[in-house]
């Protein structure tokens, strides 16, 4: 038995759900001007490889304080439906079936919260939803995480821990990505595959030999 890793934005799904998270955020009245300016300047650097997530994802953790898990749960159901549901790759649809009919275990491994991963893994079928998750006292959120945030080190930590669980190294598993942010995953799995990546993991897969993946979208255009 091994397991396939899969990220999400831009790997699994053909859109970054974070940039179509604030804008659903801001026309409900929950996010100002200004925050979804920060968070989309943010988020274009982060696609440009000019800077990490860490910083301003701890900014939104801290921002949910107080905040009811339901309501949070709730919201993430109706952005599910109406925005990233249709938005699987096929060619991710077909990875996954490929490794299913192996027998491997499959896991969602995003930076993007629970309640969401938790959709994709459900409908998609797959064994395992890692994913950031925020602490909860009283069934509000306190504005800090829970454990580690599931980025960069943070994502291999997660998927170390899931395949020793399992008794699998990670030198059995195959990830699936589309951003170099996943560089200390990546070189430590036996079957890395960049996935439409962007430009510093395109480097770094040519550098390293690593396969390339073009994906199209979910429509069936080139993404």
């Amino acid at each position: 038995m091994s397991v396939a890793f899969f990220d999400l934005d831009r790997t699994l799904i053909d859109v970054n759900s974070g940039r179509l998270w604030v804008r659903a955020e801001r026309r409900a009245g929950l996010l100002g001007a200004g925050q979804v300016a920060r968070a989309s300047w943010w988020l274009l650097r982060y696609h440009l490889g000019w800077a990490d997530l860490d910083a301003p994802l701890r900014a939104a953790v801290r921002a949910l304080a107080g905040q009811r898990e339901e309501d949070m749960e709730e919201r993430v159901a109706r952005f599910y439906a109406a925005e990233v549901r249709h938005r699987v790759r096929p060619e991710a649809r077909a990875a996954v079936e490929a490794h299913r009919a192996r027998g491997d275990r499959l896991a969602l491994l995003t930076t993007s919260s629970v309640y969401l991963a938790r959709h994709f893994a459900r409908d998609l079928g797959l064994d395992a939803a890692l994913a950031s998750a925020f602490e909860v006292r009283g069934g509000r959120f306190t504005g800090e995480p829970a454990g580690e945030l599931c980025f960069g080190v943070g994502k291999r930590h997660a998927a170390a821990r899931y395949a020793e669980g399992l008794g699998v190294p990670l030198s059995a598993c195959a990830f699936y990505t589309d951003a170099a942010a996943d560089l200390p995953l990546l070189e430590v799995v036996g079957a890395p595959v960049a996935v439409c990546p962007d430009r510093l993991l395109a480097a770094e897969a040519r550098r390293r030999g690593w396969p390339v993946a073009r994906w199209g979208a979910a429509g069936g255009g080139a993404a």
